[in-house]
């Protein structure tokens, strides 16, 4: 079996495979998220730089956020919006209330690139 894995062009490079860090995403995000929240944490097939995270909201709201997450180093993240659903089709993702939800995905994606610093940086 082939590994792939995260390689970057800076000085502080991450080179974690990319099955290990998807593991370690999987362990982390979870404890940062609202109660009733839940995250599937997968690996780009195109990409070996790239994992996917899906998010699902607790409770009657039935939001679902995909995201793109690419590490910039060994503790930056880029992430990018991928698409916003509501009962299963894509809605505008302009609304306050929608884009408070994304502002609190993104921090706790930040955190747990945070969080796993000790196991990105090498």
């Amino acid at each position: 079996m082939e590994v792939e894995v995260f390689m970057m062009s800076s000085n502080d490079e991450l080179s974690v495979p990319q099955e290990d860090l998807v593991e370690a995403w999987k362990k982390t995000l979870p404890e940062r998220l609202a109660p009733g929240d839940t995250a599937e944490i997968y690996s780009d097939g195109a990409d070996p730089r790239t994992f996917h995270v899906h998010i699902k909201t607790a409770g009657r709201q039935m939001m679902e956020f995909d995201f793109a997450v690419q590490y910039v180093d060994s503790r930056e993240i880029d992430i990018q919006l991928k698409d916003v659903e509501k009962d299963g089709q894509t809605v505008d993702e302009r609304p306050e209330q929608i884009q408070e939800l994304i502002g609190d995905y993104r921090r706790h994606l930040h955190e747990t690139a945070q969080a796993l610093h000790h196991f990105t940086h090498a």
